[in-house]
């Protein structure tokens, strides 16, 4: 490797989720931040967070309901 071009490596940085769970691994900066993690993530936790904007999911919904009456008429 070229000397002096590459970042610091620091071996013991602190990474903090915005859910409160901190982490320690290596990195090129001494504290870093992120706003999901394992243990906040819904894919790892199995808790589904639907954010509805203008009940477009009851919208959602309602169409799926009619659909399947339709089909199976």
């Amino acid at each position: 490797m070229k000397k002096n071009i590459h970042p610091t490596y620091f071996p013991e940085s602190e990474f903090v989720c915005a859910c409160g769970a901190k982490y320690t691994m290596g990195s090129t900066k001494e504290k870093n931040t992120t706003e999901m993690c394992s243990a906040c993530h819904p894919f790892y936790t199995g808790n589904e967070r639907t954010i509805d904007t203008a009940g477009r999911v009851e919208k959602f919904k309602a169409r799926q309901a009619r659909s399947e009456k339709v089909t199976k008429k």
